[in-house]
Parts: C-alpha cells; structure tokens; sequence
C-alpha cells in the first residue's frame, strides 16, 4: 500500500524530499509529471510526481496539480504531501496558497499543515515566522529572488495573502513540553475557522512531533524534513539507511549552473577556481542561434578534465535586474531554460552521462532535454540532494535547489564516481 503521494512544485524539490524519505527507510518511486497510466506500486512506501509548477500562471499550476492528486488516488494513495520550496517561494498571487486550496477541496480537507521547515537545512520556525540558518527569510537574500522575491516572513502574513483562509499557530512552547495539548489546540484553531496551521520548529525532534499530531489529515504541505518526519514515524526510527547506488565511471560529465542564489554563487566561485567554466552569453542567448553549438564543442573539448566543466548563467543580482530590465524577466527566464534543456540534449549524444545541476528551473529544462520520465533515488551528497539513476539507462543525473550543499558542493558531487 502507498502510505503517501508527494506533489512537488518543481524538480530539485521532488528528488529533495524522495531523498529525505529514503533516508528514513522507504522505498521511493518518483516520476517526472504525471505518468500517463498505471502504476505496479507493490512495495512501493511513496510516490513522488515533480511538477514544473512553481512559476507559472496560477490557473495551471492548480489544473497540474489536481491531475497529480487525481493520478494518486486512482493508484490507491489517500493521503497527499504538497511540496514547495523550504523558502516558502511564491508571490503575494501563488501559486502556493491557491494549489493547497484546490488540493484540500479535492482531498475533503478541513485542515492542512504548512511546514516549510528542513531543519537539516538550516530552515526553522519560531512564532510562525521562516528562518534561514538564523536569518528571517526576507533578510536572508532570498529578497532578491529574480522571480519570487521573499519580503515577509511570516508564514501566517504569507499563506493568507494568496489563499482562502486563516492560518493559526502552534508554538514551540507546545510542541517541546505540552505535545499531549496540540489536539485540543488544533481543534480549537479549527472552531475559530482556521484552515492552515503552522508548527514552530527547531529541530528534528519537532518535526516528529508534528508528523504525530497531523498523521490524520489528508493533506499536509511543506519541504522535504515533513517527509522525513512521516516516513520516520512510519518505520519508528529516526535515523534512516541509505541505499547504496553504483555511478558509472566510464562516460562524461558536467556541471550545469543556472541559479542565481547566494549559495550556489558561492559554489560556482569556489569550483570555477579549480575547474574549467564558462560564463553564458545571455545576449547570445536571446539572438545567436549558432551560440548552441559553440557551447556544446567547448564543454567536449574539456571532457576529458580531471574535473567536469561548467557551463553557468548564474550571476549577482545585479546584473540579473540589468538584463531583465532590458529583456524582460519572463523572456530572458525562458531562453535560458530552454538553452541548457538543449545543451543537456546534446551533450548526452555526444557521451556525457552524469549531469550536476543547479536551480530549480534549470533542473527542470534539464531533464526535459534529457527526457527524463522517472527516476531511483540514491545517495545524498547533501541534505536532500540524492544523485539518482535515470529509469532503464545508465545516465545519471544530480539536481540541486540554489540554496543547498556548501561552497564545495560541484566537487564533492563528483566523489561519488572518481576513482
């Protein structure tokens, strides 16, 4: 029986949380978009679909979604995981609140769980406002977000600005010393017309507590440590053992970057110091048509480097809101997801069989272009980011959201294959 379906905003967010629910001892099948008939799910713990959802128009992201939910039922999964990014990404219109809306009246949800929080990640909650290792999520650079900037951290302020409810709070003091009082408080927040709440959480141990307290609701929402939590009190353990996956040393490989966080800002530093790279011409981009194919010869040219080139768009803000201000921000957006899906395309016939990816949008036009439909989840190199093995070939792919791993994240992805 599937204890759980997972619908994830985007895919770096999908292998994110399928990482974190192998690490607690399920097995995880994830597929990207909704598979286009059944599903064999004999001894299958969770299903996870990744959408392409985040950034787009409203209406669709709900349609999307609710195909998803739709597909899970008629596999026999009841109880549904909506899965956003540990930063809340959104703006003040979606498309967070309104696909929880639509999933809830599809699930015959009175109440749902908001828990953006990743503990491991350094993402926490204290009097319902989003932490980011210790900095409030607005001063935490996410601001600056080309295409969702976060400016309020109050998840209350956050989820009712774009839904159709009221959102109430159960505090840290409850959850670490009164967890026998969150029944009575979560029925007394539903009297009172809530229909989202928020646990505080700092760590781990809250986590659990939460996954306990809402184990009956149909639908929760939140990053990838509530599907930890889940998992982990499913199987009564806290700990999980990570399945062992073997990477193909013969081939090639490379690291696409196209976020623009702080993070992997400092990832493309520190490995461009070490590493062949090559900055992308975003003006070449938008008019030269022949710009492909000089991209795709420079990184063969280098397939042979003891370390895997990078080809990156990721830029300081700065010049982003230049080029966007100039372009605009949809059209410039487009382009480049459209350019790596087809660089990734092409490397792959030329014998390039290990991707390292960074950003959600990036990951996602890469596994287009590699046409990936589904997916086994392996190792973590870090918190949430597994390398895992395209279903039936030996290619295998690592997508990371901007904010995860450290500085030297590129070179430890590699560790998992060099000999």
């Amino acid at each position: 029986m599937i204890r759980l379906g997972v619908i994830a905003d985007d895919f770096t967010g999908a292998t994110d949380i399928a990482s974190f629910m192998v690490n607690a001892g399920w097995k995880v099948v994830l597929f990207n978009g909704v598979p286009g008939e059944a599903f064999s799910s004999e001894g299958v713990d969770a299903i996870v679909i990744a959408l392409k959802s985040r950034s787009i128009a409203v209406e669709d992201a709900v349609s999307q979604s609710l195909a998803a939910s739709n597909w899970l039922k008629a596999q026999g999964c009841q109880r549904q995981l909506f899965k956003y990014c540990s930063t809340f990404d959104s703006t003040a219109q979606g498309n967070i609140g309104p696909v929880t809306d639509a999933l809830m009246k599809n699930l015959r949800a009175e109440m749902t769980l908001i828990c953006p929080a990743v503990p491991d990640n350094g993402r926490t909650i204290v009097h319902g406002h989003l932490f980011v290792k210790g900095e409030l999520l607005n001063e935490s650079g996410m601001q600056h977000h080309p295409v969702t900037p976060m400016t309020e951290s109050s998840l209350k302020k956050l989820m009712e600005a774009q839904s159709a409810g009221l959102c109430g709070n159960i505090t840290l003091d409850t959850v670490k010393n009164h967890p026998d009082q969150i029944q009575t408080q979560l029925a007394a927040l539903q009297q009172s017309q809530a229909r989202y709440v928020i646990f505080d959480v700092l760590d781990n141990a809250d986590l659990l507590t939460m996954a306990r307290a809402t184990a009956a609701f149909p639908l929760v929402t939140g990053a990838a440590g509530l599907g930890w939590a889940i998992a982990a009190v499913d199987t009564q353990q806290q700990s999980g053992t990570r399945r062992t996956m073997t990477i193909d040393t013969a081939g090639y490989s490379v690291v696409l970057s196209g976020s623009c966080s702080s993070m992997t800002r400092q990832q493309v530093d520190f490995y461009q110091q070490r590493a062949s790279s090559l900055a992308l011409d975003v003006e070449k981009i938008l008019h030269d048509t022949a710009y492909l194919p000089v991209v795709a010869e420079w990184v063969r040219q280098h397939a042979d480097d003891a370390l895997a080139p990078l080809v990156y768009a990721t830029q300081p803000p700065q010049l982003i809101a230049l080029i966007q201000e100039k372009y605009g921000a949809a059209l410039v957006s487009e382009k480049i997801e459209r350019f790596f899906a087809a660089l990734a395309q092409t490397l792959s016939q030329q014998g390039f069989n290990k991707f390292i990816v960074a950003g959600g949008e990036t990951s996602g036009a890469v596994t287009q272009g590699l046409n990936i439909r589904g997916m086994v989840i392996g190792d973590a190199v870090a918190p949430g980011v597994p390398w895992t093995q395209v279903l039936d070939e030996k290619k295998w792919v690592i997508l990371k959201s901007g904010n995860f791993g450290n500085s030297d994240f590129f070179l430890k992805a590699q560790e998992s294959f060099h000999e």
